[in-house]
């Protein structure tokens, strides 16, 4: 983490001496997984979720940005509506760790020279990736156990509005859809063939985790121009 903060100051270090934009937020909220296992809301928070994130204001309709994020997910087919995932009556639980690199694009202009109360709704995308525990069913317990570190590349989908309420702050509220390279969040695909026999569920579909959450941010550095040389 504090190389991950070394990193992020010095990126906006640089920015900042381009007389661009920058902001450093908070996000917090909560997460929830979507894949084998429970129910199949793909926006339902129910566990944490905590991140920071950098943006660089390209222009008012545009930002690079950069997260790291951390969240808890799990799933309990006790909550399911379907009469076969309840007969089965597993549960796991287990842990993302989030680094994505993407563009937010806005649907209103977002201009920053312009200090009173302006609001817009967003759309993010680009490229994620994410550490997580490696399970396999125990079906002694009939809940999944961590055997190994896994990751995977991701792809987020998120939607959002922020709003500018003072000079150097904007809050907003987004959530977005992650689709992961992996069938094993949830313990039912394990990659290690030892496991192939407690394998279960749709082996030929991967899994989804949600981050659904507040964000504040300070901006900072001067501002740009936004108009062509």
């Amino acid at each position: 983490m504090k190389r991950l903060l070394y990193i992020t100051a010095l990126i906006a270090t640089t920015f900042s001496a381009e007389a661009q934009i920058n902001e450093f937020g908070l996000i917090a909220g909560g997460a929830n997984y979507v894949g084998d296992v429970g129910p199949t809301n793909y926006i339902k928070p129910k566990d944490m979720a905590l991140g920071v994130y950098y943006r660089w204001n390209r222009s008012p309709r545009h930002s690079w940005r950069a997260a790291f994020n951390y969240g808890r997910i799990s799933s309990d087919d006790a909550d399911s509506d379907v009469s076969g995932r309840k007969l089965r009556g597993y549960q796991f639980k287990n842990t993302i760790k989030e680094l994505s690199l993407g563009l937010e694009f806005n649907f209103f202009d977002f201009n920053l020279h312009e200090e009173h109360f302006k609001w817009t709704p967003y759309i993010y995308t680009g490229l994620a990736y994410a550490w997580y525990n490696e399970l396999y069913r125990d079906t002694s317990k009939n809940k999944g156990r961590d055997y190994d570190n896994g990751s995977s590349l991701a792809i987020p989908m998120t939607v959002g509005i922020k709003a500018h309420v003072a000079r150097d702050w904007i809050i907003g509220l987004e959530s977005g859809v992650r689709y992961s390279f992996t069938d094993n969040l949830d313990g039912s695909n394990p990659p290690d063939n030892k496991y192939d026999a407690v394998r279960f569920g749709n082996t030929n579909s991967n899994d989804w985790y949600v981050f659904t959450a507040f964000t504040i941010s300070y901006t900072f550095g001067d501002k740009p121009c936004y108009c062509s040389d």
